[in-house]
């Protein structure tokens, strides 16, 4: 007995011992095998790289502003052609980040063969378009998103891509778009986590149809309208007199026209930073399948986002309610027209001209002007009334001091009439001397006559002769009136004669 029950206890015990082995070999094949599936999981989990957005819009739009902020760039610089950068893309969870290149065509319709170096039939499976509108300018936001759409259309037709493949690329767009399920902002879970949103009820797998006018210009890659400088929306409503029915207009036509391409829409504002927070996650979300929270925003018309998937037409047709003098089948360049452009944009720059040219100008014009006469120059000087006016000259005090009632004009020396006006005084003083040597009972003028006939003279014509020529030898500075006239004629008169 004891040795069959040796053989048996030797038997457990190698039987143990095999099994030990086989689990020491599971537990070193299960190790390899979690450290294989670790690896293979880190690596499908990067970051993909090779990524491209595509962005079009026309010149001065702020395309390359808006993308240089989200690059995080404080001063752009303008190209030509076809311009490059890139976005850093950072995932927290898995502390991993790649960038993301941004292809930026210009605005000039010459450039759009420069395409072909963006986007290639191999590399638009991960493209995302973006359209940049300028909302400074409303009445050219439809014509070019309807432009520039089509140019990337006919680039897309040009790559000649198989159909097999296009049709797959299409139906992934609208599987994407019915699959959109909004979820709350203050949801669990990191924003930035990657993978679609799980709505966690059963009917998750049940899509709706389509609308009529929803996908109808499906382009197979995701698309983004993006409204750049919304901030002028208050310089319309002063300058323009923009109300609210005009930019519930412009929201309709936009939105319809995002429904038809599938694309979500997003107002921002560089100069204000509004919603570009909101744009970047979303690019991240549609590009790297990060989880994005952020719920359609309708409220404010200058911060308006409408994610891809929210849209019909039944909440378009909200818009319309707002409408009184305007159609919502109305065409939209007949309601948001251009404003007539002011004639002092295009006048000519006017240049300051130098200030000695100027005055050079000015005294050559008035050497060529003929000389006005002035008030002094045509009329001769009148002697003031009022006050009597001193006499400088040596003579009798009663002569000197004569002061005139009745001015009168003062006689001009150049003139001929100045000797004239001597001789008819003389005249006069010779015929009052005449008569008062000829009247009876005057001995003393007898003896003064008779005394100069003795020496051979006439000292009453040389007296008086010298008494005119002192007179009108200084005419400006006396003045004649009629009563001291017959007064100073009187005195001289009898001074001679006495």
């Amino acid at each position: 007995m004891a040795p069959v029950q040796e053989k048996k206890l030797l038997g457990a015990t190698g039987a143990s011992d095999t099994l030990e082995n086989t689990i020491e070999d599971e537990e070193g094949q299960n190790l390899w095998s979690s450290i294989l599936s670790e690896v293979s999981t880190r690596s499908l989990s990067k970051l993909p790289s090779g990524k491209n957005i595509l962005v079009f819009g026309e010149d001065g739009s702020g395309k390359t502003t808006i993308m240089a902020k989200l690059q995080g760039a404080e001063h752009n610089k303008n190209g030509r052609g076809l311009e490059f950068l890139y976005l850093s893309v950072h995932d927290e969870d898995r502390d991993d980040q790649t960038r993301c290149n941004v292809w930026i065509l210009d605005g000039d319709l010459y450039h759009k063969g420069l395409l072909k170096f963006a986007a290639s039939a191999e590399s638009l499976t991960d493209t995302l378009a973006i359209f940049v509108a300028d909302m400074s300018r409303p009445w050219t936001i439809m014509e070019s998103i309807q432009k520039w759409a089509s140019v990337l259309r006919e680039h897309i037709d040009k790559l000649k891509i198989v159909p097999e493949e296009m049709r797959r690329l299409e139906q992934e767009l609208v599987k994407h778009f019915q699959e959109y399920v909004e979820l709350e902002e203050a949801s669990q879970g990191s924003p930035q986590r990657r993978g679609h949103p799980v709505s966690g009820t059963e009917d998750e797998e049940v899509l709706l149809p389509l609308g009529e006018n929803v996908l109808t210009h499906n382009l197979g890659i995701p698309v983004l309208v993006v409204c750049t400088k919304c901030d002028a929306v208050s310089v319309l409503e002063k300058e323009h007199d923009y109300r609210e029915e005009h930019f519930d207009f412009i929201q309709s036509h936009i939105r319809r026209f995002c429904l038809q391409y599938g694309a979500a829409l997003i107002y921002t504002s560089v100069k204000e930073e509004k919603n570009l927070d909101l744009l970047y996650k979303y690019i991240v979300h549609k590009m790297y399948g990060f989880q994005f929270t952020t719920p359609a925003l309708v409220v404010e018309k200058d911060a308006v986002f409408i994610p891809s998937g929210w849209d019909n037409e039944k909440k378009i047709g909200i818009l319309h309610e707002n409408f009184t003098t305007v159609k919502p089948e109305d065409a939209f360049e007949d309601f948001i027209v251009k404003p007539p452009v002011r004639k002092l944009v295009h006048d000519k720059e006017v240049a300051a001209e130098d200030e000695q040219v100027f005055l050079m100008k000015q005294q050559s014009l008035l050497a060529k002007q003929p000389a006005t006469p002035t008030r002094a120059n045509d009329s001769p000087a009148r002697a003031p009334t009022g006050s009597p006016r001193p006499s400088s000259r040596s003579g009798p005090a009663n002569v000197a001091s004569v002061s005139p009632m009745t001015t009168v004009k003062k006689p001009d020396p150049n003139m001929k009439g100045a000797a004239a006006n001597e001789g008819v005084l003389a005249n006069f003083f010779n015929s009052l001397l005449s008569k008062k040597t000829g009247s009876p009972g005057s001995p003393s003028a007898g003896g003064v006559q008779s005394s100069a006939k003795k020496a051979g003279q006439k000292p009453v014509l040389t007296d008086v002769q010298a008494e005119l020529d002192r007179m009108t030898r200084k005419p400006d500075s006396m003045s004649i009136a009629t009563l001291p006239q017959q007064r100073m004629k009187t005195e001289c008169t009898s001074r001679i004669v006495h």
